[in-house]
């Protein structure tokens, strides 16, 4: 897999991780979801754009190769950065991405939301991690995969240990097995769609497993514990197409 230039992959993290704002954002309030596109022109997209994320995944449509190839594999010197809207995991040696449409994505970086962005058929769940790849183009397509609660994930409480105080980075396990965050092969769904953050770029391919992994409550508790609510509600789908790989 290619991987992507240092200049773009700053830019990309940027842009994901709407750090270089005109205007501070955040999930509750006058500054809430609702509120996001009236902040800064620079965020307008997200209170008039078509094709914006999450939605609620329902009435998919049956479609062969809808699928792309994932490659995530294990990876090591994950490095975890806070901010007022959450945690943000990556790593300098990344062998993991996926490729979509014949294009070659590499992984920038992968982060938690409580609870669920996506629905799937109208139900949330308490967990949702997104893994966040770009192409060289610039291209960004990020893997969605839901938790409910259950049996402790074996990778989640090093992940939690790690997580600084707000606005401070430091450092998370020294490697990780990102195989373990997929749920076994089956069907998923794919639309396009946009950054779940201002500002709400509509530059997103999505993937989102409909069946999720499990955490342990106390797993789940924890992160909302650190993190509370940092998740944007469900938008309309509009004319998009929701696929589902058979």
């Amino acid at each position: 897999m290619k991987y992507l230039s240092a200049a773009t992959g700053l830019a990309l993290a940027v842009s994901v991780s709407a750090l270089a704002t005109a205007e501070e954002w955040s999930y509750h309030g006058d500054t809430g979801p609702g509120y996001w596109g009236s902040l800064s022109e620079d965020f307008a997209v997200c209170s008039v754009g078509t094709q914006q994320s999450p939605i609620d995944l329902a009435g998919a449509i049956s479609a062969s190769g809808a699928a792309p190839a994932l490659m995530m594999n294990s990876i090591s010197d994950v490095q975890v950065s806070r901010n007022a809207h959450g945690v943000t995991y990556s790593a300098e040696s990344v062998d993991a991405g996926l490729t979509l449409n014949g294009i070659d994505f590499t992984l920038l970086q992968f982060h938690f939301h409580a609870r669920s962005e996506h629905h799937i058929n109208g139900e949330d769940f308490p967990l949702e991690v997104h893994f966040v790849t770009a192409s060289e183009d610039g291209a960004l397509a990020v893997v969605g995969v839901m938790f409910e609660e259950g049996d402790a994930h074996p990778d989640l409480d090093a992940l939690w240990a790690a997580i600084p105080a707000e606005n401070e980075s430091g450092e998370g396990p020294d490697s990780l097995s990102l195989e373990r965050f997929i749920p076994a092969d089956e069907p998923v769904f794919r639309y396009e769609g946009s950054l779940t953050t201002p500002p709400c770029s509509e530059i997103v391919s999505w993937t989102v497993f409909p069946t999720p992994i499990e955490a342990s409550a106390e797993q789940i508790q924890a992160f909302t514990d650190l993190v509370e609510d940092n998740a944007r509600p469900v938008l309309p789908a509009h004319r998009r197409y929701v696929l589902l790989s058979d």
